[in-house]
C-alpha cells in the first residue's frame, strides 16, 4: 500500500514554473493522485491569478485539473482545532500547521513543501519532505 501524501502549494506551483526538472518532479507526485486541501487550492488559484497573470477561464482550468487529479480536502473545525495544537507543539506558523493538521488528520505519511524542515517528523506518522532537495 502506497503511503498517503499532500502536496503544500508551493510543491504545486512549480509545476507553472521554467525550471524543467522541478516541473517533471510535480508531475510525477500528480501521477500519485496526492490529496491537497481547499486551503492549498485557494492559495494555488491566488497565486496564478497575481503572479502568474492567469486569466479567469484559465484558473478554472487549473481547478479541474487539479480536481481530477488529486484528492481535494476540506478544512474544517476540527483541522483547525488540531493546527492550533500543533503550532502551539511546534512553533510552526499559523497557516503552515494547518496544512500538517490536514495531513495528519487524513493518515499522510508525507507532508510535500519546501518551506519546513526536510526530514522532520511530526507525531511520529508526518515526515516533512522537499521534494526537490538533493
Amino acid at each position: 500500500m502506497k503511503d498517503k501524501v499532500l502536496l503544500d502549494s508551493n510543491i504545486i506551483l512549480y509545476g507553472f514554473g521554467r525550471e524543467k526538472t522541478k516541473k517533471e518532479i510535480v508531475k510525477n507526485l500528480i501521477r500519485e493522485r496526492p490529496l491537497l486541501t481547499t486551503q492549498v487550492i485557494n492559495e494555488v488559484l491566488n497565486v496564478l491569478i497575481k503572479k502568474f497573470n492567469f486569466s479567469i477561464d484559465e484558473v478554472k482550468e487549473v481547478l479541474n485539473f487539479l480536481r481530477t487529479k488529486t484528492e481535494i480536502i476540506l478544512v474544517n473545525l476540527y483541522t483547525i482545532d488540531i493546527a492550533l495544537t500543533v503550532k502551539e507543539r511546534y512553533n510552526f506558523s499559523y497557516w503552515d500547521s494547518l496544512i500538517i493538521a490536514s495531513a495528519l488528520e487524513n493518515g499522510c505519511r508525507i507532508l510535500y513543501t519546501e518551506d519546513m524542515q526536510h526530514g522532520q517528523v511530526i507525531e511520529k506518522t508526518l515526515t516533512i519532505k522537499n521534494p526537490f532537495f538533493n
